[in-house]
Order: structure tokens, then C-alpha cells, then sequence
């Protein structure tokens, strides 16, 4: 089963890939990796998840909100090489959690992200990971999620 229909099981619509907000890219693509910039949880109607982790958002909201990430992800790997058949695998994922100082729990949270990419590209959808704390994200939102990807030829 190809990436395409493994999405389309999930019964999920890929949203319109995200508008950077400044003066940066949304991927840039060097031979046959494609790094993808960090993006937040924004929902097709243009709202996003806000708060800190562990007081106004939840670990169930904050795993939603990086599973928005990820299908923001997935609408930029699409844009920049045409469908998500052609991504390989998922090399690396940065997840970063807006959370308050005595929340540990950042895995469980980028999880939403990291489970996505699973189920869309089966283990090549099984990236190395890295999931931190951050004091404040832009907007206040909750999680922002960047990666890495091989693309195929």
C-alpha cells in the first residue's frame, strides 16, 4: 500500500501546506533530503492550539496538537516534491512542547506527530526523534514540530 493510501485510510484531507511567517522557507530541498521547518499545530479553519502544556492544554490536547503538526508536515513534504509516494522515509523529527518547567512527559506528546508518520508511511515513518521543552512558542502554541525526509528519485 503507498503513502497516498495508507493517508486516505486514515480518512484524513491534507490541509493546505502552511504560509511561512517571516522571511524563511517552508523546505528547501538538497538532492534527495528535504528539511522541512518547524511548524505549528494550526487546524484547516486557522486556529491553532495555544497554552502551556501541563496547565491549560492536556497531554491528550498537546498530542492533537502534534499530530496538527504532522499533517501540516505532510502537506509541506507534498508541496515540495508533488505526493507523499515519493518521501522514502522520515529521517529525523525535532518536536519542541510549550510546557510549563515540571512537565516530563515531552515523548508522549510528540507521539501525536511521530504516530502519524507511522501510520502514513508504515516503518519508514519511524524517524529519530528528539522531543525538548521550550519556555514560550511563537503565538504561545503549544507544540512545533520540524523534519527531515529522503525523498525518492
Amino acid at each position: 500500500m503507498t503513502a497516498e493510501e495508507r493517508f486516505a485510510r486514515l480518512g484524513l484531507a491534507l490541509p493546505a501546506a502552511p504560509t511561512p511567517v517571516g522571511n524563511y522557507l517552508p523546505f528547501r530541498l538538497a538532492g534527495n533530503l528535504l528539511f522541512l521547518a518547524g511548524v505549528g499545530p494550526s487546524s484547516a479553519d486557522g486556529t491553532m492550539i495555544t497554552g502551556k502544556v501541563g496547565a491549560e492544554v492536556s497531554i491528550e490536547q498537546a498530542y492533537e496538537a502534534a499530530k496538527l503538526c504532522g499533517l501540516n508536515l505532510l502537506a509541506n513534504m507534498a508541496s515540495a516534491v508533488g505526493t507523499l509516494d515519493r518521501i522514502e522515509t522520515v529521517l529525523k523529527v525535532f518536536g519542541m512542547v510549550n510546557a510549563v518547567p515540571e512537565f516530563t512527559r515531552h515523548p508522549q506528546v510528540i507521539n501525536g506527530c511521530t504516530d502519524l508518520f507511522v501510520d502514513v508511511f508504515g516503518e519508514h515513518g519511524r524517524p529519530a526523534r528528539s522531543a525538548v521543552d521550550m519556555g514560550s512558542l511563537p503565538f504561545n502554541i503549544s507544540v512545533e514540530v520540524e523534519a527531515i525526509a529522503l525523498v525518492r528519485g
